[in-house]
């Protein structure tokens, strides 16, 4: 062994056994602490060990910048690492702003429900009592779909609608009025289909039932009850604080800045338009740990309204990508008897994670401005911080050690919903003739229509995880650097056989 091969070594080793050193400690001090009472998993949140955590993930796996906040035994801690954009080098601290992206939709369906907990809307009257010119390209449903199934994603309305009616405080109504060209991806009610237009018609229903605009019913019924005071949705605001900006790659790539620090247009705000700092984050999911209250007594929702918010109100077909069901306005999930809610979000090039487990008083939050593996470092950061924090284990997700034989014929095939075609096709020989060296099937995921062109086309090798006579679930990845994902496949009561795929529905057309 060569005097380089030996330092290597030695360096490995001693790295090793600093970790379980650090491990061991920890450990004791988790026995002490339930030993004198101390309420929590541990007593104590170890700072030095997140943020070297934190900085070592970010470092693994290339990605620019994050804020990480972690409420435990009724504390907030902050944490930053890396840079907010690669360009000026910019460092990121914790009071930097990041772009939350569809965990705002979670603020959106608090804003519904405070609403209906005042008596100012039915969730159960469909949408066309609040907004008389509600319409969609199927007219019957649009007579028919209520609040209560756009908050669960049960209306069946296509779920990515993107429309820059402009910066004027009429964008949203503008917005809703251009829904009349927007189709199903299945009937209402039928499955679960994740949909930011629906969430964008709630928005547009706090503006018709407060008399203010979206962005002024969040600051007087959320932001400032709650005292978020780095919580924003127009880049006039953002500009007051440091700002983190998009970073687009692969993984295992160095991403590049975006060329601009927000592409949504003013009118994504209901579904993706608040930017805000990770402990802000996490002051807004303790709302729901506390029962609907602010830390100072002031009660910003009912419990009951809480309750509805975090009650199972459809199953998902895909089980694991944001939880195993759906409530009103939640993912919800259950980690070893623990009940838990959660979502993510992301714009372009910066993703952001939110999860809390109520019972166990814990809320991690964790933005971050880009990296095509940033999903590894959530992760990564949620399984350890749940562990050692609330006892409680994260399930992973991927095939089994011994996937089931499953017969691809019946899957493969066009499934198109609008914008978006997936082709489905069996690999050229089993277990990889795609040339990925794992699995049956391959998932071709492009942009038609009004979309075609606007990116390169994406392919998924799928390797089977389970075959019941109600779906299969098929565990999917681009490359060995990528997390995997699920895509289920299932048929409706009628027989149509679909696929879902990023949380949403879309059904085999050829």
């Amino acid at each position: 062994m060569s005097k380089d091969m030996y330092r290597e070594f030695s360096d490995n080793v001693d790295r090793e056994i600093a970790k379980l050193v650090d491990r061991t400690n920890r450990a004791a001090a988790r026995t002490v602490d339930r030993a004198l009472g101390r309420t929590g998993a541990t007593g104590a949140f170890d700072t030095a060990h997140w943020q070297r955590r934190l900085d070592e993930l970010l470092a693994t796996h290339r990605v620019p910048g994050a804020a990480l906040a972690v409420l435990a035994d009724g504390e907030i801690h902050e944490l930053a690492g890396g840079v907010l954009h690669t360009g000026t080098g910019v460092e990121a601290t914790t009071d930097s702003v990041f772009q939350i992206g569809s965990v705002s939709k979670g603020y959106t369906a608090a804003l519904v429900l405070s609403l209906a907990d005042a008596g100012k809307l039915d969730l159960d009257q469909p949408v066309a009592a609040v907004l008389p010119d509600f319409a969609l390209a199927d007219a019957e449903s649009a007579r028919t779909i209520t609040p209560r199934q756009l908050l669960n994603h049960t209306s069946g309305i296509e779920g990515d609608y993107v429309n820059d009616t402009g910066r004027g405080d009429d964008c949203l109504a503008r917005y809703v009025d251009g829904t009349r060209e927007v189709g199903l991806t299945n009937p209402p009610g039928a499955t679960m289909s994740y949909s930011s237009t629906a969430y964008n018609v709630l928005g547009r229903i706090v503006e018709v039932v407060t008399g203010l605009t979206w962005d002024e019913a969040l600051k007087e019924l959320i932001c400032e009850p709650l005292g978020l005071r780095q919580t924003m949705t127009l880049p006039e605001e953002v500009l007051r604080f440091r700002a983190a900006m998009g970073h687009m790659g692969e993984p295992g790539e160095d991403p590049t800045p975006t060329p601009l620090w927000n592409m949504l247009p003013r009118s994504a705000g209901p579904y993706g338009g608040i930017s805000a700092t990770a402990a802000d984050v996490v002051r807004f999911a303790r709302l729901f740990i506390d029962g609907g209250t602010a830390p100072d007594g002031t009660r910003v929702l009912s419990a009951a309204a809480v309750e509805a918010m975090l009650t199972r109100e459809v199953e998902m077909p895909d089980q694991w990508f944001l939880g195993a069901h759906w409530g009103l306005g939640w993912g919800l999930f259950e980690w070893d008897g623990a009940r838990g809610f959660g979502h993510d979000g992301s714009t372009f090039g910066q993703l952001a994670y939110l999860r809390a487990i109520p019972e166990k008083g814990l809320a991690i939050a964790l933005l971050t401005n880009g990296g095509g593996a940033a999903p590894k470092v959530h992760e990564a950061l949620c399984r350890e911080l749940s562990a050692e924090l609330a006892g409680v284990a994260m399930p992973a997700f991927g095939p089994a050690d011994n996937p089931p034989a499953v017969d691809p014929a019946p899957f493969t095939g066009r499934y198109k919903r609008e914008g978006f075609l997936m082709t489905i096709t069996a690999n050229a020989e089993d277990g990889g003739g795609s040339g990925s060296g794992e699995g049956v099937l391959d998932l071709r995921y492009e942009g038609v229509e009004g979309l075609a062109g606007t990116f390169d086309p994406l392919v998924w090798h799928l390797t089977p995880v389970s075959d019941t006579p109600d779906k299969t679930v098929f565990a999917g990845r681009r490359n060995d650097k990528d997390a995997w994902i699920p895509v289920v496949f299932y048929a409706l009561g009628d027989g149509t056989r679909y696929v879902h795929f990023g949380v949403r529905a879309t059904a085999k057309s050829a």
